[in-house]
């Protein structure tokens, strides 16, 4: 049981890889906050199956401070202990289908600035909320969840990726910000996942190309991906700050 006594925040928990992280969590002894903003039956399925002992779906919209305070007031309330972990991987509203997405002479700035909103802005006001808690508890660890098409911009997802990218930023500059008081920050990105809800519809061929383009042979699985999550929130990660892993079996390399 690596995380037994920590209280860890899964923002978009609900669905797709956040409700991947949450059980992760759970299963190495973490208390989890699974949090959501709209698919509440999943979440709340999800904390009941983990046990309300070590479990609490919360709803909250990340880009809303308020709701984010309220959310950790009722968090500590359940457990008795601050959020010592954040896992930022809530999103906002968006489309993994490449064919649609509008391309470079056509998206506007307004695309960006959603996504900018949601990624950056989610971020920046989970974090400040979890401050207080961390610092109290002595330190802390902030995981953001990042993906690989900053290296490799397969699809034209112009608004997502750069969005993404400015988190990575974010990772580094607040990395050294809050070094000092214990409390580090890092990214783990990933690629195409088999399979969450943003993957379910790839056809088996696209699948099977990207393992064939991998030194692994394989395509990342949410399980593999939460491994390394994990990583970065245990102290075996203790003197590991800044940081960008990426996770897509060796598709892309550093």
């Amino acid at each position: 049981m690596l995380l037994q006594n920590q209280t860890v925040l899964v923002t978009g928990a609900g669905r797709g890889l956040g409700h991947h992280l949450a059980q992760s969590f759970a299963d190495e002894g973490a208390a989890v906050v699974v949090n959501y903003r709209n698919s509440s039956d999943a979440a709340h399925a999800l904390a009941q199956k983990i046990g309300s002992d070590r479990a609490v779906a919360l709803a909250a919209d990340v880009t809303d401070p308020a709701q984010i305070d309220a959310m950790l007031t009722q968090a500590r309330k359940h457990f008795g202990r601050p959020v010592t972990t954040v896992v930022n991987n809530a999103l906002p509203d968006f489309s993994f289908n490449g064919d649609a997405r509008r391309r470079a002479d056509q998206i506007g700035y307004g695309d960006f600035a959603a996504q900018l909103d949601g990624i950056v802005g989610g971020a920046v006001n989970t974090i400040q909320a979890v401050l207080p808690g961390m610092r109290e508890a002595g330190g802390g660890s902030v995981i953001n969840i990042g993906t690989n098409l900053f290296q490799n911009p397969v699809v034209p997802y112009h608004d997502y990726t750069a969005a993404k990218a400015a988190l990575l930023s974010l990772t580094r500059t607040f990395a050294a910000d809050l070094g000092p008081e214990g409390i580090r920050v890092n990214m783990v990105s990933g690629g195409l996942l088999r399979t969450t809800d943003a993957s379910a519809a790839t056809p088996e061929e696209v699948f099977e190309l990207i393992a064939a383009s991998t030194p692994l042979r394989k395509v990342t699985t949410p399980e593999d991906f939460a491994a390394a999550v994990l990583f970065f929130a245990s102290d075996w990660s203790r003197a590991v700050t800044g940081q960008n892993l990426v996770v897509d079996g060796g598709l892309v390399m550093n």
